[in-house]
């Protein structure tokens, strides 16, 4: 009896067990949600800014060695060419921290058998992000993209200046736990579910935070 309760202490130090199966797994994530934001509002310094950080999170995580990218739309205005968020993400496929997938590719992911639900959409340290029902909700996902993961058409602005604006515009959002205050399709859609407003315009961090977002963003892992 000594000599297995030994055994089983010695297990547990060097980290063995089943606490040790459902810890974090960031060198093979290449899925999270931001567990924060860059924290003004939608300016997010456009894609790069955005992009970058995407990286910084990863890094400081452990996920190293991969390139990052946000999952957001860019829209064809000011002379700008429009970039489609489902083409910056790689091929898959994509798992959480802890070794869920959620999409084996990027037609599994924009299609309705995906498994990115709140329960699998951790930010990049293995935690769940607060959806409808929990206070404060932040389930409004910045992405600028319609539900095919493509760009809004330039006629009316759905990525808040192409990610450079901070006050007045709006910026289309998706809701990571898929619940939405209708029942219809679009309200719970992780990456198209409603534009951004707020009493500041549509781009502010307040304006976010005013109808259940935080400026996070989806990022994936392209290699």
């Amino acid at each position: 009896m000594k000599a297995t309760l030994g055994l089983a202490a010695t297990l547990a130090l060097l980290g063995f067990g089943t606490v040790h199966a459902q810890a974090p797994q960031a060198g093979a994530m290449t899925f999270f949600i931001t567990s924060a934001g860059p924290g003004k509002g939608a300016d997010l310094g456009g894609l790069e800014g955005a992009d970058r950080h995407c990286q910084t999170l990863a890094t400081a995580a452990g996920a190293t060695g991969k390139t990052w990218k946000a999952y957001l739309s860019t829209q064809a205005v000011g002379g700008a060419t429009a970039v489609n968020a489902r083409d910056r993400i790689g091929k898959g496929p994509w798992q959480n921290a802890k070794g869920a997938v959620i999409a084996k590719d990027v037609a599994d992911l924009h299609g309705a058998g995906n498994n990115l639900t709140k329960q699998t959409a951790l930010t990049e340290k293995g935690d769940g992000v607060n959806g409808r029902g929990d206070t404060p909700n932040m389930h409004d996902v910045l992405t600028g993209s319609q539900p095919d993961g493509t760009a809004f058409p330039p006629d009316k602005d759905m990525t808040c200046g192409n990610w450079t604006k901070s006050a007045a515009g709006s910026a289309m959002v998706g809701h990571h736990d898929r619940i939405g205050l209708r029942d219809d399709a679009e309200s719970k859609s992780w990456n198209a579910s409603h534009p951004s407003r707020g009493p500041d315009g549509g781009c502010s961090q307040a304006d976010l935070k005013s109808t259940g977002g935080n400026g996070l963003l989806y990022c994936f892992a392209a290699n």
